[in-house]
This record gives structure tokens, sequence and C-alpha cells, in this order.
């Protein structure tokens, strides 16, 4: 009789324990579901934030994958720039030597760099040189005037260029304005890209 009613009750502690950690097992597995899911809508964020991240770097790329100069009748050249994913027209150039990126810009009247690409060719203005009032989308800054010897833009070669120099939290792209595209002999937009002709 002791023997059956110790068996009974070991069964019965076996039962609770069973009961117990069925619920345990289920809070577990519950909390493993809930982590994966974070996981997974963490996954779905970072892939997000990485497809935003690309386009500048999209960018780039395509800014030095313009088509390269072409000859054209009677001795000229023409360069056609795509339209990037922001929708601009982005393009390296070289000043002295030095690659420059540069965002094809036909409202800016002249060619503007910011301190940190000018100092890569050696140009570099002091404080009191900046003494021309810029109005730019973030307000009334203060620049310094230069003249850029040749930008070679992709084979196209334009001498004596009036530039200006902003601080670097002024201006993150470098714009080639009306002061190079002016001395070509046509730019015009046609089928999605910027054709630039000498």
């Amino acid at each position: 009789m002791a023997g059956s009613i110790a068996s009974a009750g070991r069964d019965f502690a076996d039962g609770v324990v069973k009961s117990a950690s069925v619920p345990n097992l289920r809070g577990v597995m519950r909390n493993i579901m809930i982590f994966a899911a974070i996981l997974i809508g963490l996954g779905s964020f970072m892939a997000q934030m990485a497809d935003k991240m690309t386009p500048a770097s999209a960018s780039a790329t395509t800014a030095s994958k313009s088509i390269p100069v072409q000859t054209v009748g009677q001795g000229g050249r023409s360069l056609s720039i795509p339209r990037d994913s922001r929708g601009h027209f982005a393009t390296d150039g070289r000043i002295d030597g030095q690659r420059i990126d540069f965002m094809v810009d036909t409202g800016a009247s002249l060619v503007a760099l910011n301190e940190k690409s000018a100092a890569r060719f050696g140009l570099r203005p002091s404080r009191g040189d900046y003494t021309a009032t810029v109005s730019t989308a973030n307000g009334t800054i203060k620049a310094a005037r230069a003249r850029l010897a040749m930008i070679d833009l992709g084979g196209l070669i334009v001498r004596d260029v009036d530039a200006m120099v902003l601080p670097d939290e002024a201006l993150s792209e470098n714009l080639l304005g009306l002061s190079f595209l002016s001395k070509l002999k046509r730019f015009e937009y046609a089928n999605g890209r910027l054709v630039l002709e000498q």
C-alpha cells in the first residue's frame, strides 16, 4: 500500500512537472518566435536602409560612366552624361590633373567648388579671400573668387574658367555651372542624357 501511495505520489509529481514544463516550453517557443519576428523586421529595415543608401554610390558609379567623348562633324567633340538615380547629371572631370566630381547645374552662373575639392589641386583661399556674397538654398554665404586655368571634362577641355570656392558645409557637391558650359558650342538635354558639344 505504501508502495502504491509512493508510486501515485511520483506519478502525480511527474504530472505536475510535465504540466509545468509544457507552459514553460510554450513560453520559450513564443519568445523564440517573437525574437525571430524582430530579427526578420530588423533585417527588412536594414535592407530598406541599404537601398536608400545605394543611390549615392550608384550615382558615383554612374558619374564615371559618362559616354566617352565622341568626335562630331568638323573636328568637334561631344560628351553624353546620363541622368543618375536622383535625376541629376553627375560626372567627373580634372583640374590640374586632379579628379573632381561635378554635378552639372545650368542654374549656377559659375563653377562652384567646395574647399576640400579645391585643396586637392592646391587652391586654398585665405579667410580674407571670402569676399563674394552668394545666395544658396541654405541662405547667403561668403565665397572666394577663383580662376581655373583648365577643366577637362572627359576630353572636353575648357580654359580660363571663372569659379568660386565655398565652405564645405555650404556645398556638398561641386557644381559645373555656366562659366564652363557657356564656353561650349552647345549643351542640351535629350533622351534622358545631357549632351555637351565643343
